[in-house]
């Protein structure tokens, strides 16, 4: 699988400011085999936000485009308004599956405006800005995403034939 992940951050974008959130993800994506193909910072600007992620999407530069930034309720947070603007189909399971994982840790994860979503051929996730925060929310997602990415790129397995949709007995 081929990631690529963009980082919103007015002070990283003046170099204000290390990103540590795109190193922390694609060091926890090639635990797991995945190639983090582009990784770039970029500020919390809407237009910007949207020509990235459209010019990967639609140049299939990656499976799977990970947001890390820009998903709470500053006035400057504005990467689901971007993501929802790009995608064709939103998942809003993952978005949901992330913050309640997240409450579990935090109860500021109730602020998170994070989405998930489909263009062309890539998977697209919002997560928060900081490293633990965007790594714990790709791990709350991480057993659906090769799934997803499957099913995204045409893969005709059966959905339930890699699960017991039965996980207890049946009682009589």
């Amino acid at each position: 699988m081929r990631a690529a992940i963009l980082t919103l951050s007015d002070k990283g974008s003046r170099g204000e400011r290390v990103d540590e959130s795109g190193p922390a993800l694609a060091a926890w994506l090639a635990e797991r085999g995945v190639r983090t193909v582009h990784a770039h910072v970029i500020p919390d600007e809407f237009d910007q936000i949207v020509d990235v992620l459209t010019g990967w999407a639609d140049r299939d530069v990656a499976d799977l485009i990970l947001t890390t930034g820009g998903t709470g309720v500053s006035p400057r947070d504005v990467t689901p308004e971007a993501t929802m603007q790009v995608t064709e189909r939103l998942i809003p399971g993952l978005g949901e599956l992330m913050r309640l994982k997240s409450l579990e840790i935090t109860p500021m994860a109730a602020l998170s405006r994070a989405v998930a979503g489909i263009r062309k051929q890539s998977l697209i996730i919002n997560l928060p800005g900081s490293p633990r925060g965007a790594v714990e929310n790709l791990q709350a997602v991480w057993p659906t995403v090769g799934h997803a990415v499957e099913k995204i790129r045409g893969g005709q397995d059966d959905c339930g034939g890699k699960f017991h949709h039965d996980r207890h007995p049946r009682q009589p």
